[in-house]
C-alpha cells in the first residue's frame, strides 16, 4: 500500500511464488504461496503476515 501497489486497503492480498527474487525484501501481505514464502526466505528476505481481512 505505501509503495502505491496496491489501491484498495480492504481486499485481501496473497503472494503468489511466479518469476525469480534475487534481492532480500520483507514482504508484507494477508497471505503467502510455500512457492512464494521459500523463494522470498531463499533470496534473505522475510515475509510478515497481516492480520484480518
Amino acid at each position: 500500500v505505501d509503495a502505491g501497489l496496491v489501491k484498495r486497503k480492504s481486499l485481501p492480498i496473497k503472494i503468489l511464488g511466479n518469476g525469480d527474487l534475487t534481492k532480500a525484501i520483507v514482504v508484507q501481505a494477508h497471505k503467502f504461496s510455500k512457492s512464494a514464502e521459500a523463494k522470498i526466505q531463499a533470496a534473505g528476505g522475510r515475509v510478515e503476515v497481516i492480520p484480518g481481512v
